[in-house]
């Protein structure tokens, strides 16, 4: 390969880890494997190999990850809290023991493994045995201080046995009982479902309120020490058991070994026991027992060399496709679905494999009464992997695409340079539901209590067809408490919230109203150059084109949008019920005049749109990048690489009550 393709291939990696990285680290939404992301740090620490000059102290390969959070303070760990390198098979494990070997020839080497949990790194620092302090991994070096949420974990002594100066390091994880229990009461109030219990955790630790934190039934296992001037173990083995007589929690689940082979068996022992357990691993970590062999084998810049996990594969079955059916979406994308032969696979039952679209359902050849091999992606997602060809009798039913919606009957098309199929009947019955959902969610009419829990028990009652049946509800209350799970309370705040959001901007009614491409800047920009709704539904696609950042593809949705006869009755039903039509402008001082400001993460109060509202209003500008002419960063809840930026140009970095300081809004 040459250089400069490798250049390209290398830049081209660093790009996607990074993005996982921050999607996993800080935001706790990952959109791969485990497996998956694995696979594409040893292509780049392959290519980097080949081309040693092409290594830069930001790649990846140089650091241990994430990054500290702006509402909680900065906690310098007193030792690095190093993440481990992968072993993804058996030649992994036993280059990792040939390389100890080479390093300290003479030694005999004793392994200990212990369990992986898959939950969330922290350390507890303790002052003469009392927790003074318990923070995240971060970047290895710096940490988020979250100890008012540690000290909700009962497992997690307030003061030691001893009183020592210590500090420590565990894995905070949610049982899978808790974590059940935990969706199905999400579930119920119509909240977003959590992934897997390890995001379940870490966002419970990321909570500023810490009963949020109390009421999840957090456990935590201790697994290494870290700075310990009072303890002198030898082995890694008696600082378990040390730590063990200071009251801390360890995991029973640990054994010492003598050789690769004991190491391989005890791995091997836990791929399908795993699922007995009450909580969630992904591996096994194994250690060599000696400290002082720790410290001469030493560490690289990110990981130690006398330590590596052992990561299992992406579990993954065979069974057979019944059937397959489609669903339709807000905008009516039509997205094929596998109906699956009940197979228990990582630990639950699938029924259900997405196919995604009609390229790929083509592309794996998925008939009726195939046998396929599944697996979840990371554990969290089910996926048709491959069809078992070799499986076949002749009897398998190819499934296309259907011509005609199958929720409302309409024609279905695919458009040019998209690859799904989409019913175009505004008034289709599987997307208004989603429709109402968006219309209702906080980034547009912020209508609260109306989530698709909520929307689809009032779809099935018969009590709302469409967003404009919404406005209808508030003379239904009578009906409405009387439908399950709904009280006097409940009911009063969603009339409450239906009421509100009658004055809401008329940006906001733009984004909610669903138009394809026309998301929340979009809307802003809309609202503000036509002023009315009626001024930008008149329009022409070339007026419409004079607006900046509105090109031809925009404009076309937008005429079409507003030239169907459906939309026009909508509209004509939400004036009815008092909606603002209008863009209005308050004048207030512009206290804010020539002050840059970026938004970053989730705000306690306030949606990031509604904070750019009010700065630009107060005369401040909002731009989407960190740069030396930025003035304030405004970082609420997972911000992100913004924040980062901030730290590192000594940007000021303010939360939501400092803002409204700011507008005198306090």
């Amino acid at each position: 390969m040459k250089r400069e393709e490798a250049l390209a291939q290398i830049e081209q990696l660093r790009q996607e880890i990074n993005e996982h990285n921050y999607r996993y680290h800080v935001l706790d939404d990952p959109q791969i494997s485990d497996t998956a992301f694995d696979k594409l740090m040893q292509q780049l620490v392959e290519l980097e190999r080949q081309f040693p000059d092409l290594i830069t102290p930001d790649s990846p390969t140089q650091r241990v990850g994430g990054q500290p959070q702006a509402k909680f303070a900065q906690v310098v760990h007193r030792v690095p809290m190093l993440s481990l390198d992968n072993a993804q098979n058996l030649n992994d494990l036993r280059d990792f023991v040939r390389r100890a070997k080479n390093l300290v020839p003479t030694a005999e080497l004793e392994f200990v493994i212990e369990l992986k949990i898959d939950g969330l790194a922290v350390s507890l620092q303790y002052e003469n045995g009392v927790l003074v302090r318990g923070s995240t991994r971060g970047n290895g070096e710096v940490g988020e201080d979250i100890t008012h949420n540690l000290r909700t974990v009962h497992s997690i002594p307030l003061r030691l046995r001893r009183p020592y100066t210590i500090e420590v390091r565990g894995e905070v994880y949610m049982p899978r009982a808790a974590f059940l229990a935990l969706n199905e009461e999400r579930e119920a109030q119509g909240q977003t479902l959590f992934a897997n219990p390890r995001n379940a955790a870490a966002g419970s630790l990321r909570q500023l309120d810490p009963k949020v934190a109390a009421e999840r039934h957090l456990e935590m296992i201790t697994y290494a020490l870290g700075y310990a001037p009072d303890l002198t173990p030898g082995t890694h083995y008696e600082a378990l058991l040390a730590m063990q007589d200071l009251g801390l929690r360890i995991n029973p689940y640990f054994k010492i070994a003598h050789s690769l082979e004991e190491v391989v068996d005890y791995c091997e022992s836990w791929r399908e026991k795993r699922h007995e357990l009450p909580f969630d691993i992904d591996g096994l970590v194994i250690k060599i027992n000696s400290l002082a062999l720790q410290e001469q084998l030493g560490t690289t810049a990110k990981s130690p060399r006398w330590a590596i996990a052992y990561k299992f594969p992406a579990e993954q079955a065979e069974t057979k496709v019944l059937g397959i059916t489609v669903q339709v979406g807000r905008i009516g994308t039509l997205t094929p679905i596998a109906e699956l032969e009940p197979v228990k696979l990582a630990g639950t039952v699938v029924k259900r494999a997405s196919l995604h679209n009609e390229d790929i359902l083509r592309e794996k050849d998925v008939r009726i009464g195939d046998y396929v091999l599944i697996q979840k992606a990371g554990e969290i997602i089910p996926e048709v992997v491959e069809v078992i060809k070799a499986k076949r009798s002749g009897e398998e039913k190819p499934f296309s695409m259907p011509t005609n919606c199958p929720a409302c009957g309409s024609s279905v098309k695919r458009l040019p340079d998209e690859v799904a199929l989409r019913c175009f009947n505004p008034q289709c019955p599987a997307q208004e539901l989603e429709k109402i959902v968006h219309f209702a969610a906080r980034g547009a009419m912020d209508i609260e209590g109306l989530g698709p829990a909520v929307a689809q028990q009032l779809i099935s009652a018969g009590l709302i067809k469409d967003v404009a049946d919404i406005y209808l509800l508030p003379q239904k209350r009578d009906v409405l408490i009387t439908l399950e799970r709904q009280a006097d309370k409940s009911v009063d705040n969603l009339i409450n919230a239906i009421e509100k959001s009658k004055k809401q901007p008329l940006w906001r009614l733009l984004h909610a109203l669903g138009i394809r491409f026309v998301g929340a800047r979009t809307a802003k920009l809309l609202a503000s150059h036509f002023g009315s709704l009626d001024a930008l539904m008149s329009a022409s696609r070339e007026e419409l084109a004079q607006v900046p950042e509105i090109g031809p593809k925009i404009a076309a949705s937008i005429t079409d949008f507003f030239a169907l006869p459906a939309t026009q009755e909508l509209i004509t039903r939400l004036r009815a019920a008092g909606l603002n039509f209008r863009q209005t402008e308050a004048k207030q001082p512009q206290l804010l005049q020539g002050k840059v400001f970026v938004l970053t993460g989730t705000l306690p109060t306030y949606s990031r749109e509604e904070a750019a509202q009010m700065i630009e209003a107060a005369g401040g500008k909002v731009t989407g990048s960190v740069s030396k002419k930025t003035d304030y960063v405004v970082a609420g809840e997972k911000a992100g690489s913004k924040l980062a930026k901030a730290l590192q140009l000594g940007v000021k970095v303010i939360d939501e009550a400092a803002l409204l300081e700011l507008l005198k809004m306090q």
